[in-house]
């Protein structure tokens, strides 16, 4: 599991703070006890997703180690005068799939991927990660989803339950929201058939044209980046042969 980083946001609203820079709805951890999202740049591009669990008063953010530092300046420079304060504290984050322990919350992105459980550093239950993220097309932090390089409706986050498009303003919703109200999106991730292996970040030529690139794979399959209307069923990467069948969504 790649490290993951807590951060506690506590003092003032947490809550209403956040609210207004994620993309998801927070009221939903009522019901929950975990939502999904992401902070966006003021474009719409892809920052950052973590997931927010709440923590009595506060609320703790579950993040890539690697983006840690930069979502903590970031959110620090949101805050202005509010009385809120960021820190980042020491917190074993688990995972399985196999039969949740005690206080573990169900992961927010698909039935598929277990459970979470914060403060207790469990053993690996020998879950094949990679083989349920390539089969249900979810992208992962540092991997498939770079900052700056994508839009959260080309990574599925709507699929992912990652973004609500009802909650009002947040940073890079205008975007997002005009994204929603096109016909369709020109490019996205999917999952692909792959005949081989290839480097994470392979490009994945159609002919002459580059149609995107190919990242986490396993099985025979993988998670590709694509321009739909480059995208068929004989391209290459390197020297592995990549097919996309079109819209099947992942189950």
């Amino acid at each position: 599991m790649m490290q993951r980083t807590i951060i506690r946001v506590s003092g003032g609203d947490p809550a209403k703070f956040l609210q207004g820079l994620v993309s998801n709805d927070l009221g939903k951890m009522s019901r929950d006890g975990i939502v999904y999202a992401a902070i966006l740049s003021p474009q719409g591009k892809y920052l950052a997703d973590f997931f927010l669990v709440p923590d009595r008063d506060d609320i703790l953010i579950d993040v890539a180690a690697p983006l840690a530092d930069d979502l903590t300046k970031r959110l620090t420079l949101y805050k202005l005068r509010a009385p809120i304060t960021l820190e980042q504290v020491e917190m074993p984050v688990s995972r399985g799939t196999g039969p949740a322990p005690e206080g573990a919350i169900p992961d927010p992105r698909h039935p598929a991927l277990g459970w979470r459980v914060y403060g207790q550093n469990l053993p690996e239950d020998g879950t094949d990660w990679d083989a349920l993220r390539v089969a249900h097309c979810v992208p992962e932090s540092c991997i498939e989803l770079i900052p700056n390089e994508t839009f959260i409706l080309e990574a599925g986050f709507d699929r992912l339950n990652g973004v609500d498009f009802r909650k009002g303003c947040y940073v890079g919703q205008e975007v997002t929201a005009r994204m929603q109200h096109k016909t369709a999106l020109r490019k996205g991730f999917v999952t692909v058939s792959v005949d081989g292996v290839a480097p994470v970040g392979t490009d994945i030529m159609a002919g002459e044209k580059q149609a995107g690139q190919l990242f986490t794979q396993s099985g025979g399959k993988a998670i590709a980046f694509l321009r739909f209307d480059r995208a068929g069923d004989d391209m290459q990467a390197a020297d592995v042969r990549v097919s996309w069948q079109g819209f099947a969504q992942p189950a």
